[in-house]
């Protein structure tokens, strides 16, 4: 069974920095993509960040130039989060999507594997 183990999360004033992680369990092989999206409440969920198996990043227009993405191997991700602002409020959930799924990682639909979510509240 494949999980995904997210955390970082919390409560932090704007203008200051968090740092998310990510770890997948259970998936035997690397998976292709692995990234972070958000959703607020009452709000679609939408792209943060993501980097495939290669190491290619692609940012949201909101985070891009404040929030990292990175990864030490290729089964856990972490989003440095810098420059927070109280819109960055949200459910941060962490997909990753097995080697042979089919999709763009930048796209929700590219991942078939969701962590439960960690929140992160801006003040």
């Amino acid at each position: 069974q494949v999980q995904l183990v997210e955390s970082g999360g919390g409560s932090v004033e704007a203008g200051g920095s968090l740092r998310l992680s990510c770890e997948v369990i259970g998936l035997v092989d690397s998976p292709r993509c692995m990234g972070w999206f958000r959703q607020a409440t009452g709000e679609e969920r939408e792209r943060v960040a993501t980097i495939d198996s290669v190491g290619f990043t692609t940012y949201g227009d909101a985070v891009r130039g404040r929030f990292t993405i990175s990864k030490d191997n290729d089964k856990t991700v972490y989003l440095r989060m810098d420059g927070l602002k109280p819109e960055d409020t949200a459910m941060y959930y962490c997909p990753a999507s097995s080697p042979r799924f089919g999709g763009r990682c930048d796209f929700r639909s590219g991942y078939n594997y969701w962590g439960q979510g960690t929140q992160v509240t801006v003040s």
